[in-house]
């Protein structure tokens, strides 16, 4: 199995820290509707578990983002995983997993799942982009391409993570030759 990183990944840091784990088997999910549904369902648990930390705390004025919020939490969340159905392989019967690990100082989310192999090119071109032009004039430019174009994977999610939230998004290919087959993970973290 081949791995390859791009952009800002970080794989695990220890086992000592509060995390949790959600997997969804899309095939199982007979509509779209069904499955931003459960994106939405599972999003909104992600938030009000990570806020349980938080409760009573003092916040952390410094930080791009009050991971305190809820919204900015569920927001995230909720993008990965509507990512990861949009983009999912459906010759594929693994699982989409969305996990997150809370630190003292960052949150971390992973959202892993197959991609079709025939995609991947045209994913790297994008994570190239991502890491050399400014992000903010990426967002404003796909935004502008939106306005007049139905382009699936815009990317607008993954630039308002970073632009909005000042995130750091990073990307783990792990590519079975042997299978045919590409499992991708996506890291995004924050600050807290």
């Amino acid at each position: 199995m081949e791995t390859q990183i791009f952009g800002y990944f970080i794989e695990d840091l220890s086992e000592n820290m509060e995390y949790l784990k959600i997997g969804m088997l899309p095939s199982s999910l007979s509509t779209i509707k069904q499955s931003w549904r459960a994106n939405g369902l599972s999003a909104e648990f992600i938030a009000n578990y990570v806020q349980t930390f938080f409760i009573g705390q003092p916040q952390n004025t410094n930080a791009p983002i009050p991971i305190q919020s809820k919204q900015a939490v569920k927001y995230i969340a909720n993008e990965l995983l509507e990512n990861a159905m949009k983009f999912n392989d459906v010759t594929s019967q693994r699982f989409i997993e969305i996990s997150f690990k809370l630190y003292n100082d960052k949150l971390i989310f992973h959202v892993t799942h197959d991609i079709n192999p025939k995609n991947v090119e045209k994913l790297k071109f994008f994570l190239h982009q991502i890491a050399n032009e400014d992000p903010q004039d990426l967002y404003f430019n796909r935004m502008e391409a939106n306005a007049v174009s139905d382009e699936k994977g815009s990317g607008l999610g993954l630039l308002s993570m970073v632009c909005d939230y000042s995130a750091k998004i990073g990307w783990r290919f792990q590519i079975s030759k042997r299978y045919s087959s590409v499992t991708l993970t996506t890291m995004v973290c924050l600050n807290i």
